[in-house]
């Protein structure tokens, strides 16, 4: 991965980490929508796949961070048409991305002492492709 900085608009796969900044990376998803969301109804056994499918995949891609003392996180679904959609229907897809950063021992757990999640986020940009991105950045514990 190239170093970079996060400009908000998501640089997908930079990491950063100098000696005076605190360490950030950020995950590309190309989903088009949610893997889970709050208003799915599954089977219990479908959605426990699918649970351990993103904390798999999160546990793989983050093997690369360090381990931290506490992080902060954010995931934006950016997406091309302005269609309403509630916010807190990702909250079923992050909740997994956050267990598979403790599976990959960036932080020893995902309770408020080492993670801050923030809601995740709906965000429209005219001629994108949709997709996800997941931000960890280090805080001072």
């Amino acid at each position: 991965m190239t170093a970079g900085a996060w400009d908000g608009q998501g640089f997908h796969g930079e990491t950063v980490q100098t000696a005076d900044t605190m360490f950030s990376t950020t995950f590309s998803f190309e989903w088009t929508k949610a893997p889970l969301s709050m208003n799915d109804r599954l089977h219990h056994i479908v959605k426990a796949k699918k649970v351990a499918e993103l904390r798999a995949l999160m546990h793989a891609s983050a093997r690369h961070i360090p381990e931290l003392d506490r992080v902060e996180v954010h995931l934006i679904q950016f997406v091309n048409t302005r269609r309403r959609r509630d916010d807190e229907n990702l909250v079923a897809t992050l909740k997994p991305l956050c267990d598979g950063l403790v599976d990959a021992e960036v932080v020893p757990d995902d309770t408020r002492e080492f993670m801050v999640k923030h809601m995740p986020e709906i965000r429209y940009e005219k001629g994108c492709t949709p997709h996800f991105e997941l931000t960890v950045t280090e805080v001072r514990a």
